[in-house]
């Protein structure tokens, strides 16, 4: 009996999404958890096993855009407990989702077509998963409160949340920042050095540098996240300036000390990351 390819493409898809989320716990990212050091009372198990767990369910071919969010949330707070991967699951959700549908259309297209069609249904499957996870610093909204009953679609509810959330920003801009900015980035990273977890390292840094981390932001004001972009700036700088990465990790690791001295957990730049490593890895499957 010949399989379902887009089963087949399925699997390869939560394959591929869980390498990313392992990938990104073996590069040094200051300030996150990672194989190198735990962090803001989280263990890098934690994160494995929510890898593990929210892969089994997040490329269902069967899934709208909303339930796979949620179903993949719902089953990383089952094992647990606490939210882990929210952001990451925000984001890669409707990659692949686009993956899924791109065989007959370019996979760009397949994405702007996904996000132009969310319903209001999918809003409230993401509003219940982002209430399940409970993320840090979450308050209310004036508009499309996910406390409230969606009242609008997803990609609605994403656009009014663009200028203060970066993973918003994503679904409001197509995904642009990450597949024109972070995917060459690493890419470029990963011909030079050819190791991944040190691409892995720069493209975080870089994200952490060029962009305002909007969960530091909402937990501790814009004046923190600016001086945290202004350190990260230079320490990307100082990173990409290495032939060889592995003499810079010390200073990385003292950096990472301190944010996690001060409970600073730069969230969003590390969800970014998983989405710059999983599209990289998704298009050749795709």
């Amino acid at each position: 009996m010949v399989s379902d390819p887009k089963h087949i493409i399925a699997q390869r898809l939560a394959k591929v999404y869980q390498n990313a989320c392992m990938a990104e716990l073996e590069a040094l990212k200051p300030g996150n958890v990672h194989i190198f050091a735990d962090g803001h009372g989280m263990v890098v198990e934690q994160f494995i096993t929510s890898a593990e767990v929210s892969a089994n369910v997040i490329a269902n071919p069967s899934f709208s855009l909303g339930q796979r969010i949620y179903e993949s949330v719902a089953a990383t707070h089952q094992a647990v407990g606490c939210n882990t991967n929210l952001g990451i699951i925000l984001l890669c959700a409707p990659l692949i989702q686009a993956a899924l549908h791109s065989q007959a259309e370019p996979f760009e297209a397949a994405l702007t077509d996904v996000l132009a069609h969310t319903t209001i249904e999918d809003a409230q499957w993401a509003f219940d998963a982002i209430q399940l996870a409970n993320p840090g610093g979450l308050g209310q909204s004036a508009q499309h409160d996910i406390h409230e009953s969606a009242q609008c679609t997803l990609l609605e509810a994403m656009q009014a949340a663009a200028l203060r959330d970066h993973i918003a920003l994503q679904y409001a801009n197509q995904f642009y920042p990450i597949l024109h900015e972070g995917l060459p980035h690493y890419q470029q990273a990963l011909v030079r050095w050819d190791r991944p977890a040190w691409a892995t390292t720069a493209v975080y840094l870089y994200w952490l540098a060029h962009h305002t981390d909007s969960h530091v932001a909402r937990k501790y004001g814009l004046e923190v996240a600016d001086q945290l972009q202004k350190e990260a700036r230079e320490h990307y700088l100082a990173f990409l300036n290495q032939e060889n990465p592995k003499l810079y990790l010390p200073t990385l690791r003292a950096f990472d000390r301190d944010l996690k001295n001060q409970g600073i957990n730069p969230g969003t730049s590390a969800d970014l990351t998983v989405a710059t490593l999983f599209l990289h890895h998704s298009l050749v499957v795709a």
